[in-house]
């Protein structure tokens, strides 16, 4: 398999709103297997998506990321990894 093939190795993902509940949210390792087959396929650094996070008792919070940077091939796989970092908008 060529790098090409392989895609993206880690996708840097930043969050708003940056707080500690979303935060839990996204590190769940659930919410990380849901983007990779919701954003499977190509992204490019500031490409932003709306989405929303579980946050407990059947409450969802709205949370906004955006693309701050890709290591290897700019597609999204099964194999690719994510890192949230907060964001202040």
């Amino acid at each position: 398999m060529t790098a090409s093939e392989q895609g993206a190795e880690t996708v840097v993902l930043s969050y708003a709103p940056a707080d500690d509940r979303t935060a839990t949210a996204l590190d769940a390792e659930s919410y990380r297997a849901y983007l990779r087959r919701t954003r499977d396929g190509p992204v490019t650094v500031g490409d932003e998506f709306e989405e929303f996070v579980n946050c407990g008792c059947g409450t969802t919070r709205d949370v906004s990321l955006r693309v701050e940077d890709v290591v290897g091939t700019a597609v999204v796989t099964s194999e690719t990894r994510f890192i949230f970092e907060p964001r202040d908008d």
